[in-house]
């Protein structure tokens, strides 16, 4: 089985200026039980909720990790013939009561793709991807390795997906409800996810189907997310094609 590298040591990270470019221009749409100013504040899974979760997330990530072995040595060696080292890429992440923590993904851009500009969202056909790094994040096969932030405990399979420090200070100044997302572990898939929010997408959208997602828990609705996962990724790549 792959074994990821040990990760780095945490550093503090500095308040860095606000991040200028629109990313959503109209109003996120209003969900049943999602967020709101005058909604009472979401509460952390404990006692047997949070012990099934995490024996859930233990469960599936270890079969995935056995499963996905052979393509994830691929995988590896694929990143290390066409470009080099490091074959994962390790970027800080704020998870669980806001703590930051590194997450692990195989490696798609560039070593230097962030020296100029600072922290960016990615976009598509982004010019600083690599060969392999192209098809990769087209697959969404770059986020394998974050089963083993699962297996650490700094993730689970299902919740909110977990942004870097300079952009959820930038959200959480202009949304303070932004903050809540993080009384649950961040997760590889969740609910805004299988609804098409991925990546450079409208944060308050995001924030409200996470909200929806942490008060209205269940280890039911975890397991749908997880079935309808695959095929919504499946759909997506399809619909991208038929646009090209």
């Amino acid at each position: 089985m792959l074994t990821p590298p040990p990760a780095p040591a945490e550093k503090p990270t500095s308040r860095c200026s606000r991040h200028s470019e629109q990313v959503c221009s109209a109003p996120a749409p209003t969900l049943h039980g999602a967020a709101a100013d005058d909604a009472p504040p979401v509460k952390p899974l404990c006692g047997w909720k949070a012990a099934a979760k995490r024996a859930m997330d233990l469960l599936f990530a270890s079969v995935l990790l056995v499963i996905l072995a052979v393509p994830m040595l691929l995988i590896a060696l694929w990143i290390r013939i066409t470009s080099g080292s490091p074959i994962f890429h390790r970027q800080v992440r704020v998870g669980l009561r806001g703590k930051c923590f590194t997450i692990l993904k195989f490696r798609t851009m560039r070593n230097d793709a962030e020296e100029d500009t600072g922290p960016v969202w990615a976009q598509s056909n982004d010019p600083r991807c690599t060969q392999a790094g192209a098809v990769l994040r087209s697959t969404n096969l770059d986020e394998l390795p974050q089963l083993f932030n699962v297996l650490r405990g700094e993730m689970s399979l299902v919740g909110p997906r977990p942004e870097r420090p300079f952009f959820v200070r930038q959200f959480t100044a202009d949304r303070p409800l932004y903050a809540q997302r993080h009384v649950v572990k961040g997760g590889i898939t969740g609910r805004a996810q299988i609804q098409g929010l991925r990546g450079r997408t409208c944060p308050e959208a995001r924030l409200q189907h996470d909200l929806h997602y942490i008060r209205n828990w269940s280890l039911g609705r975890d397991l749908r997310i997880l079935l309808r996962t695959p095929f919504v990724l499946i759909a997506e790549r399809y619909d991208r094609r038929n646009r090209s």
